[in-house]
């Protein structure tokens, strides 16, 4: 679940541990973004689309958006759980801050600064220099497939980043369907490569362990796929083919 296609990366992830796995896409068009919401707006909203998707009695829900997880992750489990395990997506600050720094976090003006985010720095990069980047529109662009629209935000955010950086947390789910243009504009040409660190890879093992599955990559591709918008099922949005992880996708047959 999302407010929209920032899911993408978490799903494309789980397809390709589980290529027979049957997956509910539950977005949240009439909604997005999420972001500019009072937490309370976004919690209620959160909980429609995370209980649209439990009507199709999922083994595990994963909030494939880090701004649901700061302020709705409570109410979802609280909502959800014992019955459907809920997994939320945190920004990797753990394993970026294990590589010493400096570390840029970007992430959505909303939790840009947050309490929970704030929680994550001090537990895990005591001693590393952090810098949070708040990237005013990026994930609204990415989803509108408006390149223009991620090219300026992108230029915008890599300019509130340090050039001494050496690793980026990409702290919002969009962000990781333009991994490669943010490398490419935060990438000083005189420094080693710089480290992109996203959750999709480790959310989606993280989904797996919790209902005691294990990765089967070489499975046949027979899962089904099945997309709700505001709770009505519907289409992939388009905008979703103009990402690698979208297109993994329409492969599936949808579910009868």
């Amino acid at each position: 679940m999302d407010s929209g296609i920032g899911l993408l990366a978490a799903t494309a992830a789980v397809r390709r541990l589980r290529p027979d796995a049957d997956l509910v896409l539950s977005l949240d068009p009439e909604g997005m973004p999420w972001g500019p919401r009072t937490p309370e707006d976004l919690t209620r909203r959160a909980l429609a689309v995370a209980e649209a998707a439990a009507a199709h009695r999922p083994h595990a829900l994963i909030v494939g958006c880090n701004t649901a997880t700061v302020h709705a992750l409570p109410a979802l489990r609280a909502r959800l759980e014992p019955g459907i395990p809920v997994i939320g997506t945190v920004p990797a600050i753990k394993p970026a801050a294990a590589g010493g720094g400096p570390v840029a976090i970007w992430a959505t003006p909303a939790t840009t600064g947050s309490p929970y985010q704030r929680g994550l720095i001090d537990a895990f990069a005591d001693g590393v220099p952090v810098t949070e980047v708040p990237c005013w529109g990026l994930a609204e662009a990415v989803e509108h497939a408006d390149e223009a629209a991620v090219g300026a935000a992108i230029a915008a955010a890599a300019e509130l980043t340090p050039d001494e950086v050496t690793t980026v947390v990409l702290g919002c789910t969009h962000y990781e369907l333009v991994a490669e243009r943010i490398r490419a504009a935060v990438q000083q040409s005189d420094a080693p490569p710089l480290v992109l660190h996203g959750s999709a890879g480790a959310v989606a093992a993280q989904a797996l362990r919790r209902i005691g599955e294990q990765p089967a990559p070489d499975a046949p591709a027979e899962g089904t796929l099945t997309v709700l918008l505001s709770g009505r099922e519907g289409e992939l949005p388009a905008t979703a083919l103009t990402y690698a992880e979208g297109r993994l996708l329409p492969a599936a047959s949808p579910a009868r």
